[in-house]
């Protein structure tokens, strides 16, 4: 009598796993080094082999070009050194970027202690909302911007309610309007999916920072914070969700966070 064959093997996971810290600039920093990296090594390989070929025949005597060869050769090999040297700029930046948004997803794993739920890199259409907090103090978007600052003196932003700048220059002049746009998305979203108009917090985060701020601060919607400073500031907020809308918002938060989960 023959043996059955075993069936087909496939993954005990039913699910999406929920999302990392600063993990769709992982992914980023993965697809720069797979797919554009490589193109830019290949087109210097060849500036360089193609003439010391033909200097290699000049040599021996084979009746070689090597001028012919040299001189697109070095426009071919200028012009992959130009888009290495942006590609390492590029990572270096990315993973400034990444580091600041695992090192405040860190800062947020405390609140787990507290009660409070964190989610860390939610997908939306073309953008991606870096940690959201859901807790019966109010639901919370926070967006991480992480700048290199100066090795000496004050290391100080100031908010005004309308701008953050440094040493009086605006920085970032968009992060307001980003968090705000990424708050009502979450908003209109939890609404489609629970049924619940529920409010949704704007925050800015500067990791390495201190934040001043302004009189007309205290009016903006958005916060404008150190890391740090963010446990403080949802502790001393009122209890404005009850908690079984703060499970429902859980649970639908997650499934869209699985379903939506890139491959």
């Amino acid at each position: 009598m023959f043996n059955k064959r075993p069936p087909a093997r496939i993954s005990p996971l039913t699910d999406n796993p929920l999302r990392n810290p600063g993990q769709s600039l992982d992914e980023e920093i993965s697809r720069i080094l797979d797919e554009d990296t490589p193109t830019w090594v290949i087109l210097l390989l060849l500036g360089l082999f193609w003439p010391a070929y033909e200097w290699f025949r000049w040599l021996t005597d084979y009746n070689p070009h090597p001028i012919l060869a040299t001189v697109p050769c070095l426009i071919m090999a200028g012009y992959a050194v130009f888009q290495l040297y942006g590609t390492r700029k590029t990572i270096r930046r990315l993973k400034m970027a990444r580091d600041g948004e695992k090192a405040v997803g860190q800062y947020l794993s405390d609140l787990r202690e507290q009660g409070h739920r964190v989610y860390h890199d939610v997908i939306g259409k073309n953008f991606n909302i870096d940690h959201v907090i859901v807790s019966d103090r109010g639901i919370f978007t926070v967006e991480t911007k992480t700048y290199s600052k100066p090795s000496s003196g004050q290391s100080t932003l100031v908010f005004d309610g309308e701008q953050i700048t440094f040493y009086g220059k605006p920085l970032q002049k968009d992060a307001l309007q980003q968090a705000k746009a990424q708050a009502k998305w979450l908003h209109d979203l939890l609404q489609e999916t629970t049924g619940r108009d529920l409010p949704v917090k704007p925050v800015v985060v500067f990791p390495g920072w201190f934040i001043e701020k302004t009189a007309g601060a205290k009016t903006s919607p958005v916060w404008v914070l150190n890391p740090k400073a963010l446990p403080t500031f949802l502790e001393n907020e009122p209890r404005r969700i009850p908690a079984e809308d703060v499970k429902l918002v859980a649970y639908h938060l997650s499934r869209y966070i699985r379903v939506n989960a890139k491959d």
